[in-house]
């Protein structure tokens, strides 16, 4: 079911955030409980419930308007599926919306996984984002072609020479945390994509997010998040789904 968010993010002295609003609201990835990731089940799926309750202004939902009519000749609720109980009146998570209703689309890969985050069309760290910018510039940045360095199995791209020289330097100072995955999954040991427009710097490390909505459950107690991400890192690679959406994110 769709995750409930925050409607603010978590500000303070030694948190650095920054992120633009995403086309459309997106559900949890990290269960992946939608039809469009693979080996998934939209638990919606011929669901009478789905797009509106079947017993709704129905007679017979609540009480059977016959019981106990010693006049009835012919019980107008008999067969009736809402005579006895309202299949929907439970807590059904179809009753109101479809929750897989304008799902992302996502691709599903098992493991193991690379150390970095490597976006499957672009083939670049943080889809080519440049990682210094956050620090320098306080925006996602995108990278250019002409300035690309190789670093932990990964092709990282800059937006300068600049960049490119200061990130050789010191790429630990620079890459973001949990090899560029998104560290709310992680802090639920699964792994999942990232937007470059959504990250975080916490006593100066980067930390990204698989969406707005993500970063701001993220956001209700980074520093648990944090722990629990860092206690699933680096064992998580050999042993879950990875979950990774299409962003388009520059232009």
């Amino acid at each position: 079911m769709k995750i409930q968010y925050l409607a603010a993010l978590l500000a303070s002295s030694a948190l650095t955030v920054g992120a633009m609003t995403l086309p459309s609201t997106v559900n949890s990835v990290f269960a992946a409980p939608c039809a469009g990731a693979a080996g998934s089940v939209n638990p919606c799926a011929g669901n009478p419930c789905a797009s509106a309750n079947p017993c709704a202004g129905n007679p017979c939902a609540t009480v059977n308007p016959c019981a106990g009519n010693p006049c009835a000749t012919a019980n107008p609720c008999a067969g009736n599926p809402c005579a006895t109980a309202n299949p929907c009146a439970t807590a059904n998570p179809c009753a109101s919306a479809n929750p897989c209703a304008g799902a992302d689309a996502v691709r599903a890969t098992a493991p193991p996984h690379p150390a970095v985050y490597i976006e499957s069309t672009s083939n670049l760290a943080i889809r080519g984002a440049d990682p210094v910018a956050y620090f320098t510039e306080g925006a996602a940045v995108a990278g250019n072609a002409a300035y690309r360095y190789t670093w932990n199995g990964a092709t990282w791209q800059f937006s300068s020479a600049q960049n490119r020289a200061l990130f050789a330097a010191n790429p630990e100072a620079y890459a973001p945390q949990y090899g560029g995955y998104c560290a709310k999954a992680l802090s639920e040991g699964n792994l999942a994509s990232v937007d470059p427009r959504v990250w975080t710097i916490v006593e100066g490390k980067l930390y990204l997010n698989y969406s707005t909505d993500v970063q701001q459950q993220w956001s209700q107690d980074i520093p648990g998040n944090i722990v629990k991400g860092d206690a699933n890192w680096p064992t998580i690679l050999t042993m879950k789904t990875f979950y990774e959406n299409v962003v388009a994110w520059v232009g």
